[in-house]
């Protein structure tokens, strides 16, 4: 069922309104303007521009390659389609982390040069005073803790992380720091169940998990992952509701098959 051209459109004031009334936020990645069209007209509350676009679409082992210019044409692309969900664009690795004035310069670029709506930051305390200075421009930032994959090179393995008292307690202190500091929403990545939801309890602001456990206050899933695009990925967060990958290859098959033969095109297929 497509969403009503005129639907209202999501803010994060939005998000607020529905974690206050106990109803789930919905977030799914975009990178194009085609799959972007039908994320916003499926009626997916939240787009996340993600630098996991380093993966998905550019082929790379992590997300770290992934440059600011290429994040912007990325956010372009997808705003272009969107007329309702909330848009929000991942500061990618190197343009935030340990100077607070090139995260502001990084997200003021994400916000005029593609329109997007938000960004979204890896971490906690560390990175405090780059979510300052990003909030202080009045540009709304979601936060992002758990498994950072910004990091990986520092945890070495995407295993679940905050198992033990000291990295959960260490997550619980940084979610209470990004609400205190502005921050309208978190991510909560690949975290035991159980403190996603005591965590998604304890904050005012909304939670968003991947592989959070069912209580945080929405789910995000990468677009390509659920529709089955992808296919030797297997985390145990991921539930895929299409193939994709083998409907596209079968569809694919049959037009090489149709041109070889000379069945296509056929009398109506020509001028």
């Amino acid at each position: 069922m497509s969403v009503h051209k005129e639907a209202k459109r999501i803010t994060t004031h939005t998000l607020q309104s529905m974690k206050e009334q106990g109803e789930k936020i919905t977030m799914l990645t975009g990178y194009d303007f085609s799959m972007a069209t039908i994320l916003d007209q499926s009626g997916v509350d939240v787009i996340l521009v993600g630098d996991s676009a380093s993966n998905v679409m550019a082929g790379h082992e992590t997300t770290l390659p992934i440059t600011l210019d290429q994040m912007i044409y990325h956010a372009s692309s997808v705003i272009r389609a969107v007329k309702r969900a909330l848009v929000v664009v991942d500061l990618p690795f190197g343009s935030y982390q340990g100077n607070s004035r090139l995260a502001l310069d990084s997200a003021v670029r994400i916000m005029k040069e593609s329109g997007a709506h938000a960004v979204k930051m890896e971490g906690g305390a560390e990175i405090s005073d780059s979510i300052i200075r990003v909030l202080s421009a009045g540009i709304p930032v979601m936060g992002h803790l758990g498994l950072t994959p910004q990091s990986i090179y520092k945890f070495g393995t995407y295993v679940v992380r905050a198992k033990h008292e000291e990295e959960a307690n260490k997550l619980i202190s940084d979610a209470k720091l990004l609400e205190e500091i502005g921050c309208f929403s978190i991510v909560l990545e690949k975290i035991p169940a159980t403190l996603g939801k005591t965590v998604s309890e304890m904050l005012t602001i909304p939670t968003i998990g991947i592989g959070g456990g069912k209580d945080t206050d929405g789910q995000v899933l990468v677009t390509h992952d659920l529709l089955g695009i992808t296919k030797d990925f297997h985390p145990r967060f991921l539930r895929r509701y299409a193939d994709l990958f083998t409907a596209m290859t079968e569809a694919m098959q049959a037009y090489i098959r149709d041109v070889r033969s000379g069945d296509f095109p056929g009398p109506d297929e020509q001028y």
